[in-house]
């Protein structure tokens, strides 16, 4: 028993350290987009139905077959240690990159991860075998040892570990996980080979198709739920392991508690949380209710998330079969997961043209749930058709899927384009009628910027980037010697554009090509600018590393994505890099406003450190122009003369540095200490 503990536990552990560890290693190749870490949930629910499939299959197999094989496999996967990505698999260009990371991954941790996947229904499998004991405990131990993997990463791993010194201190476990499933395969070795059924005593019927459908669904909805909430939390606050984990967390403990003892879920009680949290969720995403604060909005999904998963695991535990069908039990539940991570990953994004999947996700828990509890006898609304009590679970169903698609029809009103692709929604829309009206381009929640209809007033610099902000300030007063070379990540509607002059240069970075098509063809900054207009594709950090040094005299960075901020554009070696292509005496301007995180300390304290000097600038919405907002900038100078200059020397201030805050490198960085409160 303890052997076989100790192998699951460990395996679990290690199968959900190394997914955040993995994903944030490659996540800055990507742009730090928050779809990174759906993708790479794909490919870790694939991997999980693999190493189910694989398990599933050996055991059928004669023991010392077993033993054998499963010694082979632990050896091979040695030969891919340590799980340190390769820097060949950095995109190059502007494609869609869903394969490359998918490849990336199967190339860096595949083997291993396929191993550790098998590792819980393989030795579940023989400890029965062994001992004719009950399993599904260890299920349950194998996802405590998952969620202490999960919480563990932000929190003690992350903060304290260089990323290689985390990849080396995880290949250093897995050898011990080695050993440990080896000597796990030595005691079945000898065994005699028998089959593994029922006595006949315990009445272990062959399951139903009915049956096995339900064990594919409710993981499904589950999943597909899980993915599309960290969706929608992480488009809007930042692509980092913190908030990829949290719901992960969630998940698991449902996992944890359904699976330990059936006295956790408690059918009744949680079935009409479920109808409250559905309801709640389904609120939460209309119109009525438009950018809840995070101390609101995360709360609420993440409650509604632990309901909802709590009844689809409950229910999959209810219909759980003998042990002897356990492989193809725990395969059919992988296989749902896996069938929820292509629904939100791969068709979603293909099909929907705005993040429509979890309102899917919603109706289809909703819907499913209701048809398994209609088919079971020991629930409230079996029987007859006429009782009140499924007459009532039926509307309350039907009203939520009206209600949603009412939703999703309506958002899709008004908008001149919608489109979508790997880095998110982009939607244009005009409204207004004061100076003909405006045009706006919206990523996320966030406008990315608008523009003035009137001809008169369409070549005046908006939103965020106005004349008395820090862009603004930054490039009207920097002292003119020659044509103004500007460098801008993030191209949004191409508003900075306004403010070039005949033979200045203004070069875009953007990673997003669709950005790029509507800022020519449904916007005007860049046609009507006097400046070169140059747009770079791909993700502005590898760009810059692969330039020559450009001699910028400003250089600004606006990447964000709704709040989802990129953190590997706000590091240590990233400002080297920035301050290796301005000229001696050019400015840096960095965009931080956010509704969640305070980065103004962060970019201080990077500042501080390269021997820079950096100032605040604030500037208010303009009450004389409503399309002009306000924005918070910090401004970085290696000499700090264009401090001294008169525009910028009354609104720019000096920031007080946090000396708890810890620098931020490619190696660290983390959202504790800069949530806003």
């Amino acid at each position: 028993m303890l052997l076989s503990a100790a192998t699951i536990f460990l395996s679990a552990f290690l199968l959900f350290q190394v997914q955040p560890m993995v994903a944030r290693m490659i996540l800055p190749w990507f742009g730090g987009s928050a779809s990174v870490w759906t993708i790479c949930m794909l490919f870790y629910q694939v991997g999980l139905l693999g190493g189910y499939l694989y398990a599933h299959l050996l055991v059928r197999r004669p023991q010392r077959v077993q033993a054998a094989t499963h010694w082979a496999m632990l050896a091979v996967s040695l030969l891919m240690l340590p799980v340190i990505p390769d820097p060949a698999w950095k995109p190059a260009g502007d494609a869609e990159p869903t394969t490359r990371i998918l490849l990336a991954l199967a190339a860096t941790i595949g083997l291993p991860y396929f191993i550790l996947s098998a590792t819980g229904p393989l030795v579940q499998s023989w400890f029965f075998r062994a001992g004719k004991l009950s399993p599904y405990r260890l299920y349950a131990l194998s996802n405590i040892g998952s969620m202490l993997a999960l919480l563990s990463y932000p929190i003690v791993v992350e903060p304290y570990l260089a990323v290689r010194t985390q990849a080396w201190t995880w290949t250093a476990g897995y050898a011990v996980f080695i050993v440990l499933c080896a000597l796990a395969a030595w005691r079945i070795w000898g065994l005699p080979d028998v089959e593994l059924t029922a006595t006949p005593d315990e009445a272990a019927p062959r399951p139903t198709w009915r049956q096995r459908l339900a064990w594919l669904l409710l993981p499904a909805c589950a999943s597909s739920l899980l993915l599309s909430i960290t969706n929608h939390l992480t488009q809007n606050v930042a692509s980092v392991p913190f908030l990829w984990i949290v719901p992960l967390a969630l998940y698991l403990l449902t996992f944890i508690l359904c699976f330990d003892a059936e006295g956790w879920y408690q059918r009744d009680t949680y079935l009409k949380l479920t109808a409250i949290s559905l309801a709640s969720m389904a609120y939460a995403l209309s119109s009525d209710v438009h950018n809840l604060p995070l101390y609101i909005a995360g709360p609420l999904f993440l409650t509604g998330l632990f309901v909802c998963a709590i009844v689809c695991h409950g229910e999959l535990v209810r219909l759980k079969p003998h042990p002897s069908h356990l492989t193809g039990f725990y395969l059919m539940i992988a296989a749902g997961g896996a069938l929820g991570g292509v629904f939100v990953g791969i068709l979603a994004p293909h099909v929907f043209p705005d993040n429509f999947e979890l309102h899917v996700s919603l109706a289809g828990l909703a819907l499913i749930v209701l048809l398994i509890l209609r088919r079971d006898p020991e629930s409230p609304i079996a029987g007859g058709r006429w009782k009140p009590e499924w007459i009532l679970s039926a509307l309350f169903v039907l009203g939520l899927m009206a209600f949603l698609f009412k939703q999703v029809d309506s958002s899709l009103e008004g908008y001149r384009v919608i489109t979508r692709n790997f880095y998110g929604v982009l939607k244009v829309h005009d409204s207004g009628s004061r100076f003909g009206g405006v045009r706006t381009l919206t990523h996320g929640t966030i406008n990315h910027g608008e523009q003035y209809l009137d001809p008169d007033r369409r070549k005046f610099p908006t939103t965020y980037f106005g004349p008395d902000s820090g862009a603004g300030l930054a490039l009207l007063h920097f002292p003119r010697l020659a044509p103004m070379r500007v460098g801008i990540i993030g191209l949004g509607t191409g508003t900075l554009a306004s403010y070039g002059r005949e033979s200045d240069l203004y070069r875009f970075y953007e990673i997003n090509p669709v950005v790029e098509d509507l800022a020519w063809n449904e916007f005007y900054f860049l046609h009507d600018s006097a400046a070169k207009i140059d747009v770079i594709l791909g993700d502005a950090r590898l760009s810059l590393e692969r330039e020559e040094p450009q001699n910028y005299d400003v250089f600004i960075v606006d990447a964000f994505s709704s709040d989802s901020i990129p953190v590997h554009l706000l590091t240590k070696e990233c400002f080297e890099l920035y301050f290796r292509h301005l000229q001696p005496e050019g400015i840096l301007a960095v965009h931080v406003s956010n509704r969640y995180l305070d980065l103004v300390p962060v970019v201080e304290q990077i500042a501080r450190t390269l021997g820079k000097q950096a100032r605040l600038v604030d500037s208010e919405d303009d009450d004389n122009d409503p399309a002009i907002f306000g924005a918070t900038y910090v401004l970085i100078s290696s000499s700090g003369a264009i401090f001294g200059r008169e525009h910028i020397r009354d609104v720019a201030t000096l920031i007080t540095p946090d000396p708890k805050l810890r620098l931020w490198t490619d190696d660290y960085s983390s959202l504790y200490r800069i949530l806003k409160k």
